[in-house]
């Protein structure tokens, strides 16, 4: 009998599996923190679907199952799969939900939320990474991704409202635009806090009326969120 085929798609496909057995474990460790124990299938399908290596610069390919954020360049990097995981499950995307997420860096996450939403507006504030990622998003098949290069603070007006927005860089609060851009019923995800220590990670749900429940969830560590001044985000 011959042996069976073996290919890079099928390595990668392995490693990825590996990957989600790291972040289910993470999970449970962290589960009486976050109230998140195990991933809604649906996020695990679309964290095993998505190929992480090709969001990430060819030096660091190697690693990019490892539960740990890598560098991306332009003093970025793509964040931990736990991480992502975690959010997205908390974002609670669905087939209809339009998404808005701050902070494109390399695309992963717009890609991850793509595989569970209608739309995703992902907005990057350093032209070369919004460049990139909207060629990687492109050319992986992902036609429900737009990637806009700008100030993501303001959000993206002409779409809203949003039924998720997630954000990837950390603030002292929640952006007041972003607030107002959710839809009531809708979800925020995102990291509050100082720019040099830790920050928290907040879920917050937007009632009908347009009252604002706010969760704390996990203690973080984001990049500032940045503005087209050069500024760290404010309110």
């Amino acid at each position: 009998m011959d042996d069976p085929p073996t290919s890079d798609a099928a390595a990668r496909a392995s490693e990825r599996e590996a990957m989600m057995r790291r972040v289910d474990e993470l999970l449970v460790e962290t589960a009486r923190e976050t109230g998140v124990a195990r991933l809604a299938p649906g996020v695990r399908a679309a964290m095993l679907a998505v190929p992480r290596h090709a969001f990430v610069p060819d030096d660091v390919s190697d690693r990019a199952y490892v539960d740990a954020a890598l560098p991306i360049g332009c003093h970025r990097t793509i964040s931990q799969p736990f991480i992502v995981a975690l959010m997205t499950e908390l974002a609670a995307a669905g087939p209809d939900s339009v998404v808005l997420e701050i902070g494109t860096g390399s695309g992963y996450q717009a890609a991850v939320l793509a595989e569970l939403a209608q739309h995703v507006y992902t907005i990057e504030i350093v032209p070369e990474l919004a460049r990139r990622s909207a060629a990687v998003l492109a050319e992986l098949g992902y036609a429900n991704v737009e990637v806009c290069h700008g100030d993501g603070f303001g959000g993206w007006e002409e779409h809203a409202p949003f039924d998720v927005i997630l954000v990837t860089a950390a603030g002292p609060e929640p952006p007041a635009p972003l607030v107002r851009q959710l839809r009531p019923g809708g979800r925020m995800v995102l990291p509050v806090g100082p720019r040099s220590q830790l920050q928290e990670l907040l879920l917050l749900r937007k009632s009908e009326a347009g009252a604002i429940e706010t969760e704390r969830v996990l203690p973080v560590a984001f990049i500032p969120l940045v503005r087209e001044s050069g500024e760290a985000g404010g309110p």
